[in-house]
Order: C-alpha cells, then structure tokens, then sequence
C-alpha cells in the first residue's frame, strides 16, 4: 500500500512539472516597459522588478478587436501661458517648452488656441478692431505677436513629431453682435459672411507667421458661460446654418478646403440635441469634420451614453475633447499630496442647482483627470485637450478672475517652476498613445480599476491602468500567448509598453 503510495506521489510529481512545462510553452513571459505615476512619489517612473502574489486580477488584451484611432493629446496655448514664459528665465522657458512638447517630455500632438481674447487674455481684443469693416480691410493678429506666437514657434521647434493646431474663437468683435458686448448675445446674420472670412484671414494670417492652422472650432460654449467672459450664443440650428451656407463654403472659396471643422464644442450633456441637428443630413453635415466637447458638466460622469450617442451618429467623424480644467480653484504650490487628495472642487460645486450638486463632488484632480481620459478613449473620444499648459500661483493671468489650475505652475517674481502631478498624468497618454493609434480591446477582472489600451503606428501598444484605491493591487497581463505579474501601487497611474517583439 505504502509502495503503491509512493508510485502515485512519482506519477504526481511528473504530471506536475508536465503541465508546468505546457504551461511555460503555452505562456511565453511578456516583456514590457511600466512606468508609474502615484501618490507615494512616482513621476512617470520605470517600476521593476514584479513580484508574483496571490488573489491577482487579470487583464488581457485583444489586438483583434478595434475601436476609433487617436488624433491626439495636449494642452491650449493661451495668452496667459504665453505671458508667464516670457516672464521666466530662458532656462525655466526652454524646460517648460521641451516638457510638453519634446520626445524626452510629453510629446503632445493636439492642440488648441483662441482667436481674439479669451478669459485667459491679459484683456479683451478682436483682430477685427475697426466697426463697420465688413471685408476686414484691417484684421490683424498684431496682439498675438509678442507673446501666443512665439510660444507656438517654440513649441513647433522642441516637437520632433510635430502636433495639431486648432483654433476657437470666443467671440466675435461687439461691434457684429445684436448686444454689442464681448459678454453673450449673438452673431448678428448680417455678419455671417464677414465671420465667416473673419476664419479664413486667420489661417491665412498665421500661416503667413509659418505656423500651420489644422482646422478651428466654430465657437466655444456656443450655450455661453453664465455671461461672465467673451462668449457667443448659437443654437444648434443656427451654428449648421452658419456652417453650412457661410463658413464651409468660403473657407473653400479660399483655399482652405482641408481645414477642420468641429461643431458644438461645450458640455457632453448637450451633445444628442448638437449631433441630431448637425448631422441631420447630408448637406447639413457636409463641412462638419467632427464634435468639440467640454468636461464641466461633471467632475466625475464622463457621460458614456452621450458620447456613444454622438459616435453612432456620425461614426466616421472625429469626437473630441477640447478642454478640460480643474476650475474654480488656486492651485496648490510644491504640494503634490493635493492632485492626489478628494479637495478640488468645480464651479458647480457652488454654483450648480441643488439637483445637479451630484455631479460635482469633491474629487482629486489627478483622479478627473485619469477617469475622464480613460472613460473617453472607451467611449469612441479620438482626442483629448487640456485647458493652459501653464500659470501662476494664483491661477492666472486671468482678467475675469477666473482661478484655474495647469499641469505647470510658475511664479514667474521667483522664476521657479512646479510640475505638477497633472503634468506626468496627462503624459501618460500623450508620450506613449500617438496620433493614429488604434485603440483596442481590454478586459480585467476588477471592477475598481480603469483602463484602456492602444496599438500605436509601430506596432508598439500602450495600456493605461489607475487604481484610485488606497490599497496595492496586483494583475496578471495577458496579451498573445505571453503573460506577466505586474504590481500596481495604491493611488496610481501606469502605462504599460508593449514593444513590437513580443
């Protein structure tokens, strides 16, 4: 009986190093780059070695299922952020400048900036300054070039891989809207035309500068924004009729055929009312290229449905994320722990009506930051745009007062300069997903991480994980025949590179 035993504890053990053998030709080791972002301290840091623990989640990628491919990521440049680097030292410039925009940085590839002022101008101007010039005899972009030009010249220098610009007006000159204010009111239509040459005098106009317009914005927050800054109202109707008939057509007159054309370009909440009009048809969809969206309706509902709706809707244009901020506040000096604590708060935490206070809790701008990138990119969003790439300490220049936070704060009186944690969240995206990605297919086994994952040109594939929980976690990544253990640290970002080799 012993003997008996004995045979069977050989049989055992042989059967043991069979399957273990099967199971090491079945499931090669995955070879993988991660670099983490967290609260403990990590900045875009390379993590290694991993160790193998038990209750592991499991998270596999499949390259055969695909989704949108990536225009891009990045930031605005604002006159505000244009000012401040001009304030700084050459050193403290250049180190901001290559941080976004240089293979070693961010390596940003979308971006945005405002025709005539915006709350985030030193004060307000129009390119088109003289009432009544209806041919624009006298548009000029001579406001911008002190300081919003040669900080796209720079940025255009330190980008090896180029990026994307588009441009957002605010409003029109008073002097064509039925109030006569920067504040509100509407494009009067006797001026459709002259607005509408207003766009192609812009590109032609900075082209001149030898920087290249890559398409605009109609108008941003067409619903306005409580009449407290520039804005200009449109109704969905109003903007497809201005599109259609006024501006598609003279920017094709002009030459400027190929420029983008996105619509709305305000709240997700709105977007099912925008796109049924916009899309209506084919004449009247005909020059819109794409849907602009914000994300101030939530600090924390990336609405999902919404964008699902705008996608299936037009399923071959471009759907957008044009700006994003953390509002309503002055941001924390050389205090990281903050981006990563539940202390941030959005205008609607004291301004929205009491049945929309749940969609503004407090909520760490890191963690807004991450969840609404990851809950778009899985939500058909092919781009994602940060608001100002830099301000100071008291969330500015701002003439309005309105307080924002940046990735980079300076105080300029100091010339220091403050990476904030935002700055290495948004590269998480920007330096490893770039334009034409293919975003793929990824599954896990627990249902308090976010993730998302992208085939890149290369053949390079990046997954983006967050654990916004205060515990360690630890998953089992699976792609192809290949698997790895990676340990994922409490309160954290990573970006996992799969090279071409595996």
């Amino acid at each position: 009986m012993n003997r008996w035993k004995s045979i069977r504890s050989c049989f055992l053990i042989v059967a043991i190093i069979c399957a273990t053998l099967s199971c090491k030709e079945k499931h090669k080791m995955l070879h993988v780059d991660v670099y983490e972002t967290s609260a403990a301290g990590n900045q875009l840091t390379r993590v290694t070695p991993f160790e193998v623990k038990e209750n592991t989640t499991v998270v596999t990628i499949d390259e055969n299922i695909t989704y949108q491919k990536i225009t891009g990521f990045g930031g605005a440049f604002t006159e505000s952020s244009a000012y401040l680097l001009n304030r700084l030292s050459k050193e403290n410039r250049d180190l901001i400048i290559n941080a976004y925009f240089s293979k070693e940085g961010a390596n940003y590839s979308l971006t945005r900036t405002h025709m005539n002022s915006c709350d985030f101008s030193l004060s307000q101007y129009s390119y088109s300054p003289v009432v009544g010039d209806m041919e624009l005899k006298h548009f000029t972009i001579k406001e911008d070039k002190d300081d919003l030009i040669p900080m796209i010249k720079d940025a255009m220098a330190a980008s090896d891989n180029g990026f994307r610009l588009f441009a957002s007006p605010w409003t029109a000159a008073p002097w064509m809207k039925d109030n006569k204010h920067w504040v509100g009111g509407k494009l009067l239509p006797e001026y459709y035309d002259t607005w509408a040459l207003f766009f192609s005098k812009y590109v032609k106009a900075y082209e001149a500068e030898g920087i290249p317009i890559w398409g605009f914005t109609v108008e941003n927050e067409p619903h306005g924004n409580g009449d407290n800054w520039e804005s200009m109202h449109f109704t969905p109707q109003e903007m497809t009729n201005f599109v259609q008939h006024h501006l598609g057509p003279r920017l094709e007159q002009d030459g400027y055929g190929d420029k983008i054309i996105l619509g709305y370009d305000q709240n997700r909440a709105g977007l099912k009312e925008w796109v049924d009009v916009m899309y209506q048809d084919q004449e009247s969809s005909k020059y819109f290229d794409g849907t602009a969206i914000h994300w101030y309706e939530s600090t924390y509902d990336y609405f999902p449905e919404d964008l699902q709706y705008a996608h299936y809707k037009a399923p071959d244009k471009y759907l957008i994320e044009t700006e994003g901020c953390v509002d309503s506040q002055i941001p924390e000096w050389k205090n990281d722990q903050w981006y990563w604590s539940k202390e941030a708060t959005d205008w609607g935490w004291d301004w929205a009506p009491e049945k929309d206070k749940y969609l503004h809790p407090k909520y760490a701008p890191v963690n807004r930051y991450a969840r609404d990138i990851i809950g778009c990119m899985n939500n058909w969003v092919d781009g994602w745009v940060d608001w100002n790439m830099v301000l100071d300490r008291q969330g500015g220049p701002n003439w309005f007062k309105n307080w924002c936070v940046a990735p980079v704060i300076v105080d300029p009186d100091n010339d220091e300069v403050y990476f904030t944690p935002l700055y290495y969240t948004m590269a998480h995206f920007s330096k490893y997903i770039r334009p034409g990605a293919q975003v793929i297919d990824v599954q896990n086994t627990d249902k308090d991480l976010m993730l998302t994952a992208a085939k890149n040109p290369d053949g390079t594939i990046a997954l983006v994980i967050f654990n916004e929980g205060m515990k360690d976690k630890n998953y089992e990544l699976r792609f192809r025949e290949s698997v790895i253990n990676i340990n994922l640290s409490a309160q954290s970002l990573q970006t996992v590179m799969i090279p071409t080799q595996n």
